[in-house]
Formats: structure tokens, sequence, C-alpha cells
């Protein structure tokens, strides 16, 4: 079955396309090149089929065969126990921002299960692992920037102290999500912070790059920057 699955993806190949995917994950060196819609709809082929022998039995030599079991786990319809099982196996394979960011946009059964998520992430919020760690935050910013979480999220970004970059990349991100849907309360934060320069930084860039920020807001936030 794994062997029809990878000749499957190597059909989907341009070589084009690795030129310019892998050129965005530099940090990596297995990328074929093969569109995401086209390994979403090989995924969705994957689930209707025996679905968890494909993931008991998947290979990750290349990034495209790690990025295809994101995308089925995220396809599945299961309870949600068993989807997290399947993310607890899959998040240490995760050595890139894009199968990160990919895998939790799919994990869509989370909006139905916030507070069993929630609890689920704490852990990797407080990892000491770099894409453990934006796993956990890019969960939090696709799921959890409302009201009855805001607060619980902005503690929990304030409290990650990790030098990997992507991790640093991944908490400005949030706040600007936070500032963007929660103003408020989210400037409360910025006026009292355990951010590194960089971070903090990093998160009022992003905020001003809003379309969703107006032009004198901008630059309030601008003159907040730290030197």
């Amino acid at each position: 079955m794994e062997k029809t699955i990878r000749e499957q993806i190597m059909e989907l190949v341009e070589e084009d396309y690795q030129k310019f995917s892998a050129a965005l994950i530099p940090n990596i060196n297995n990328v074929l090149g093969v569109r995401i819609p086209l390994l979403r709809s090989l995924a969705k082929q994957i689930v209707k089929e025996d679905w968890r022998t494909y993931l008991e039995q998947a290979e990750d030599h290349y990034f495209e065969e790690v990025m295809l079991q994101g995308i089925v786990i995220g396809y599945v319809r299961t309870d949600i126990e068993e989807t997290l099982r399947y993310v607890a196996d899959f998040v240490p394979k995760i050595d890139n921002w894009s199968v990160c960011d990919s895998f939790c946009v799919g994990l869509k059964i989370t909006k139905a299960n916030m507070p069993r998520v929630w609890e689920f992430l704490q852990p990797y919020l407080m990892s000491s692992k770099e894409y453990e760690i934006r796993f956990g935050v890019v969960m939090l910013l696709d799921y959890y920037i409302a009201e009855e979480y805001i607060d619980r999220v902005l503690e929990g970004l304030d409290g990650i102290n990790h030098e990997g970059y992507y991790v640093k990349m991944a908490v400005a991100w949030a706040v600007s999500i936070c500032y963007v849907k929660l103003p408020e309360r989210t400037m409360t934060f910025l006026k009292s912070n355990a951010l590194d320069d960089f971070t903090y930084n990093k998160a009022l860039q992003k905020i001003t790059e809003s379309y969703r920020v107006d032009q004198e807001t901008k630059k309030m936030i601008r003159n907040m920057k730290r030197k």
C-alpha cells in the first residue's frame, strides 16, 4: 500500500515547483515539489479507504509524505481521543513551518472540542522543542483567539521563552492576531509583558502590516517599539 502512495506522490512532482517550494523552507532538503491541493486530493482518497493502516505504515522520507499524513489526520472523522492520539504521534515528525502550519489549520475537529484540545496543547507550549512549541502556538492563533480564551492565550504566549526563530515568529504572529481581533485586551498585554525584544518588536511590525488596523493606530503602535 505504502509503495503505491509514494508512486502516486512521485507522479505529481513538478520540477519548477520543487525549486520554488524548497526555497520557502530553507532548513530542509527533502522537498519533491508537489502542490498542496494535489496532496489534499490524494488525502481525500486515502480517507475513503483504510486510513488507519495508512497512518500506521506511512513513510516520512520526503516532505510531501509527512505533509500528506498531516492532511489525512485533519480529514478523518473519528472521536476526539483517537484523533489526538494520531496528533500526538505526528507532532514529533514536524521539522518545518510549512508542515506545522498546514497541519494546524486542518485540525478543524478542535472547534467542536475546545476545552479538550486546550488541555491537550498545554504540554506543547511548555516544551523545549522548537516545532512542538510552534505547533502549540499556531493552534492557539488558529482556534483560541476569542473572548473566552484571550487572557489564557496571552498568558501562555508570555510564558514562552525559546530561542528558536520559528517559535519567536509564531508568537509574534499570534500576538498580532490577538491585537487585530481583541485590541483593548491585547494593548494591556503589550504595555506589560515578558516577551524578548525581537518577538515584541516583530509583533508590533505584524500589527502595522494588517489591513484591519487603521493608520492612526499603526502610528501609535510604531511608537511603542523597543530600542
